[in-house]
């Protein structure tokens, strides 16, 4: 069992050289790989997940060095759940950008696609704090690749905003590593919170600052106000596809904060006892109403699914802020609906942008407006937080968990008002899409030559009709927010017994340190 372990990192490590190397020439057979690749992955992290659910942990040793002097992948509920989450996203991205071409409009798709699931996937399940960092940056390398793709002035300025950032994040957390390094001389995570909890009080200033750097770069990551510049255009420029697995990205930032500042910086530890939800609280309501005002003020059709996905990120660290068992459940269950969400918006976006254009002004109807409709409708609803999908129980579980906190009222506040923004603003954009595109008064926008992004398509390819595979990936994704509301018993007792887990960390330290 444990050699399954690096698995989900090896495959996709083989899998993006093979195909830049030896299939590069070779559409087809890039693609027979890359899907091949990624169904096999689902088949491991469900067997990865599977095993989890007993509570046991699993650990890898690469090259048989035992923690902390070697480095160590790790398996529990938390990183089962996060592979099978990115597993489950990728395969539905992936077919879509087959259905609807998006593979062909530029080079080296497949390789990059397979580059960045290798760092997500790493990432979940690493068990170092340094080899956190290596697989943060073969993220930023292979998303690059991917938010470039298809060329396009726009995207290449997006892209290097969204370098520029993510470089400035990587600085700080070799900073914050080299500090935590020197003090406690390890970074292996299990070891880090042992050594951390025996420091004495003299010695706390230095852990205390690096901390805080690294709680800057995992908010820069998750892109938590005022840390979040990079986001809306970035997701908004890159291929919606590309967007849609860019999904997962931000909740990698989620994941650090609360790997670390349970475990390594948790609650009970007295050096930095408060330190992450005396800010972290304040910034992640303020991200939400931000957000919330950015979908009701979008223009363009990418910008308002980007904003859409800060509010979810606002909400998602509302929940992890609180720092108590409920909340992380909550969290975790929020966790798997904004994703699926934000990935079904993207999605939904590109089938608009490709047939009518990304701005959100009157134009005739397009083809098979009715079903993209009601996908939209639906994607709106889940975001939104309305009944009867998973966006409403989710939010239900947040308000709940916040109740015992001193800022319930003001949570309570910032949640519901930003909820009713959030759905005028998806309304008004819908009924400018969908509803007015049927007054036969409405002209075709004039073509803008400085917007390769948003600008309309040909008339040749906004009268042909959607390939069916592209339909197929976003029914996908919206069955699985489906299947997420259904099976909201058995997916909040599992979030429940990970958060158990989280707050409760002495079997992942004993089993990493193989101590009895």
């Amino acid at each position: 069992m444990n050699n399954l372990i690096i698995a989900p990192i090896v495959l996709p490590a083989v899998v993006g050289p093979f195909i830049l190397m030896a299939i590069r020439f070779h559409s087809d057979l890039q693609r027979v790989f890359s899907v091949a690749s990624v169904v096999l992955l689902n088949l491991i992290a469900f067997t990865l997940l599977w095993h989890s659910m007993d509570g046991s942990i699993q650990v890898y040793e690469l090259g048989d060095w035992p923690a902390p002097f070697g480095i160590v992948l790790v398996l529990d509920r938390l990183s089962a759940m996060m592979v099978m989450l990115t597993t489950l996203l990728a395969l539905p991205v992936l077919l879509y950008a087959i259905g609807s071409g998006w593979d062909t409009r530029g080079r080296h798709f497949h390789a990059l696609f397979q580059f960045q699931l290798m760092g997500i996937l790493g990432a979940f399940l690493t068990g170092d704090a340094f080899n956190l960092f290596v697989f943060f940056e073969v993220l930023l390398i292979a998303s690059y690749g991917l938010m470039i793709h298809g060329g396009g002035s726009k995207r290449l300025r997006a892209g290097v905003q969204y370098v520029v950032y993510n470089l400035l994040g990587s600085s700080l957390f070799l900073i914050a590593l080299g500090a935590i390094y020197s003090v406690t001389g390890t970074l292996n995570m299990a070891d880090l919170a042992v050594r951390v909890a025996a420091l004495p009080v003299e010695d706390t200033a230095l852990i205390r600052v690096a901390a805080v750097l690294l709680l800057l770069v995992f908010a820069i990551k998750a892109a938590v106000l005022p840390l979040h510049f990079w986001l809306p255009a970035s997701y908004a420029n890159a291929p919606m596809p590309v967007a849609a697995l860019f999904a997962i990205m931000t909740k990698v930032g989620a994941y650090a904060i609360l790997r670390m500042y349970t475990l390594v910086f948790g609650p009970d530890v007295a050096v930095t006892q408060g330190l992450v939800g005396d800010w972290l609280l304040p910034a992640a309501l303020l991200t939400l109403t931000v957000g919330s005002i950015g979908i009701l003020g979008a223009k363009e059709l990418g910008r308002l699914v980007a904003f859409s996905a800060i509010t979810s990120m606002g909400t998602l660290l509302i929940a992890i802020s609180l720092f108590t068992p409920q909340s992380a459940a909550a969290a975790l269950y929020y966790a798997i609906h904004s994703t699926l969400t934000a990935a079904l918006l993207f999605l939904v976006a590109d089938l608009v942008m490709e047939r009518r254009g990304g701005k959100l002004i009157p134009c005739p109807a397009m083809p098979q407006s009715g079903l993209i409709s009601a996908l939209y409708f639906a994607g709106a609803i889940a975001m939104a937080g309305m009944p009867p999908l998973s966006g409403f129980i989710g939010k239900l579980l947040v308000l709940s968990a916040a109740w015992p906190s001193s800022e319930v009222w003001l949570i309570f506040a910032v949640v519901l008002t930003t909820s009713l923004i959030t759905i005028v603003g998806l309304t008004r954009a819908g009924s400018i899409l969908f509803w007015k595109s049927h007054d036969r008064s409405v002209q075709p926008p004039e073509d803008d030559e400085e917007d390769d992004i948003a600008k309309p398509v040909s008339p040749e390819l906004a009268s042909a009709p959607v390939p069916g595979l592209a339909f197929v990936s976003v029914f996908a994704l919206l069955a699985g927010l489906v299947a997420l509301t259904v099976l909201a018993g058995p997916v909040l007792k599992y979030t429940e017994a990970t958060a158990g887990q989280l707050f409760d960390p002495t079997a992942y330290i004993e089993t990493v340190l193989q101590r009895p």
